[in-house]
């Protein structure tokens, strides 16, 4: 497993940088850190719906295995990542060690023994990775493509988040940038020719899946009675999508179809979102400033 070992500092700016730090492996079977922070651009004016989906995936994690950690909205997130498959977010610090997306964080979480699922046979784990990685595929593309490649998308909601925190003209360039790397990941995938109703389609046979297997468990959990990483991941995307407010509802509307999967996003909000506790405080911050850290 390769991990990455650096540390952070903060210039005169507020903005967060990294650097390596030497021994770091050494720190990794130590206790779980009292200092984690999860860093995620801001939710309400720059965070478009796939990184939401993401970071909300790894915070329902975190909470799920009851781990102490704390929120920090900064403007340069996705800059402060060391790389990942599609959004490069959240990124999580903990200690000298940085990771950023789902599954190097839950990598993590089960190398200090905190993991979800311990309970579950060999044959379910690895059913269980099977539909992580079709739940993460096919909605993150699906948001990717609906922020990106429908017009009014993308110009009444995408391009005004991507830009706000950046002073004209590095705002049009950073848009254009991100669109043409959007757009690189979906002719990857093959789904930057297709048309909205093949994405919405394959978003409804995801959703068939998941309901499904759903509707076998024992429990109101994917696997019984009590919640795994895949119960996380469907929550990120699925609850990020039904409160989304987008111009245009096609996936919204695709997903309400379902209503097994969306009682069990309900659920998982009413458990592990609305107490609020030491361990898991608000982020409070004011709108105009667009970094905590100074």
């Amino acid at each position: 497993m390769d991990y990455n070992a650096l540390k952070l500092s903060h210039n005169s700016s507020g903005l967060v940088h990294l650097h390596p730090t030497i021994n770091a492996f050494k720190k990794l079977k130590e206790p779980w850190p009292k200092d984690v922070t999860l860093y995620q651009p801001y939710e309400k004016e720059q965070m478009l719906l796939a990184e939401n989906a993401s970071c909300l995936a790894v915070k329902a994690y975190m909470k799920m295995c009851d781990l102490p950690f704390h929120i920090r909205s900064c403007a340069n997130a996705e800059f402060m990542s060391p790389g990942g498959r599609m959004t490069k977010l959240p990124v999580l610090q903990a200690g000298v060690f940085i990771f950023a997306e789902f599954a190097p964080i839950v990598n993590y979480v089960k190398c200090k023994g905190e993991a979800l699922g311990n309970w579950m046979k060999k044959d379910e784990r690895l059913e269980m990775r099977s539909y992580i990685s079709l739940t993460e595929n096919v909605f993150t593309l699906a948001e990717l493509y609906m922020s990106f490649m429908v017009k009014d998308v993308y110009e009444k909601f995408t391009a005004p988040r991507i830009g706000c925190v950046h002073p004209w003209p590095l705002n049009k360039i950073q848009n254009f940038i991100k669109r043409r790397r959007v757009k690189e990941l979906l002719k990857i995938y093959q789904w930057k020719d297709m048309r909205i109703n093949e994405v919405t389609a394959k978003v409804h046979k995801c959703c068939e899946i998941l309901e499904l297997k759903l509707e076998e468990s024992s429990g109101m959990y994917f696997y019984g009675e009590e919640p795994c990483a895949l119960d996380a991941m469907v929550f990120g995307h699925l609850f990020s999508v039904l409160r989304s407010n987008l111009p245009n509802t096609a996936l919204q509307s695709t997903v309400q179809q379902f209503k097994l999967l969306v009682q069990l996003c309900h659920c998982i909000d009413e458990k592990y979102f609305h107490v609020e506790s030491e361990s898991y405080p608000k982020v409070g911050y004011d709108p105009m400033l667009y970094n905590p850290l100074q």
